[in-house]
């Protein structure tokens, strides 16, 4: 790390969500707004069970020379709760024991993070997971940081419980928004040493992370779900006119058609060069049959 590096602190919010899933901006629209009104240095689109919107974030930074790093992360439903996957190279496969699914991020090089834990209102993980995950002696099962700062009601609910936690198992804090709207971006954020993706790593690894977050309250809380409901309305507006009038607009990811097939090409050619650890031809055709065609989660 360089002395330029270590001279301030860096910002990242890796726990966004985009139009991809259940979120209300696209991908573009979320670095356009990160470049004009926020100080962030990095971050992450995390979109529910995809990592569409996060590979053209990503290109779209890397096209433009943006000053934003972007990671491609995904926030995928494991049978404990949901999980926190960055730096990620392809999809993560849902609903599975959650230490097979924190494997299968490491293998991809990727760091594996607890959002929101013991939450009452979204899937939360809770400490007896968390604990397996930490006592596991597997060398690809283990914890790279827990998410303690997360302005919304799912994230104040464990906040407290969270920081102790982490200080009992040695584990970093980080903060996150939980973004679901242009407006909340940024919202919670974690600071580090440096100001690049890798450098955020780094300080995970070093555990010389802190975080923050400016809580969002119930009134401001009820103008976000109101738009991500009308967002999701549309969705499943556009998906019954897909299937009950066969209309062959596809669903909109925020992401050029040609983008999304060039993703697909990448994610195949990846676990093709992992020798074949997914079924690379039923999950490009499931990813053409389904992916375009479902409302999202």
């Amino acid at each position: 790390m360089t002395s330029g590096e270590t001279s301030r602190l860096g910002q990242a919010d890796m726990h966004i969500h985009s139009i991809a899933s259940d979120g209300t901006a696209s991908a573009a629209e979320i670095l356009d707004y990160v470049e004009r009104c926020l100080d962030l240095d990095v971050i992450a689109i995390a979109d529910h069970e995809r990592i569409e919107g996060a590979v053209e974030c990503q290109r779209l930074a890397r096209e433009r020379g943006s000053r934003v790093d972007v990671v491609v992360g995904e926030e995928v439903t494991t049978r404990s709760g949901h999980l926190l996957g960055l730096f990620l190279q392809a999809r993560l496969k849902r609903n599975q024991r959650v230490e097979t699914t924190v494997a299968e991020i490491h293998e991809q090089g990727g760091l594996a993070i607890v959002p929101h834990p013991f939450s009452a209102f979204t899937l939360g993980m809770r400490k007896h997971a968390i604990m397996r995950v930490h006592l596991s002696t597997d060398r690809l099962v283990y914890w790279d940081a827990l998410e303690g700062y997360n302005p919304s009601t799912a994230g104040r609910f464990g906040r407290a419980a969270t920081i102790r936690l982490g200080a009992e198992l040695g584990l970093p804090i980080v903060g996150n928004s939980d973004s679901h709207t242009l407006d909340t971006v940024g919202d919670g954020r974690t600071y580090f040493p440096g100001s690049s993706a890798e450098g955020y790593r780094r300080a995970l690894l070093d555990r010389t992370t802190s975080g923050s977050c400016a809580d969002w309250g119930l009134v401001r809380e009820t103008f976000i779900y109101g738009r991500q409901v009308r967002k999701q309305v549309r969705d499943v507006a556009r998906w019954g006119r897909r299937n009950l009038l066969k209309d062959d607009a596809p669903r909109d990811l925020g992401v050029p058609r040609e983008q999304l097939v060039l993703q697909r090409q990448a994610e195949s050619e990846y676990f093709s060069c992992r020798g074949g650890a997914r079924p690379i031809g039923d999950l490009a055709e499931r990813a053409d049959r389904r992916e375009f065609e479902e409302p999202s989660a």
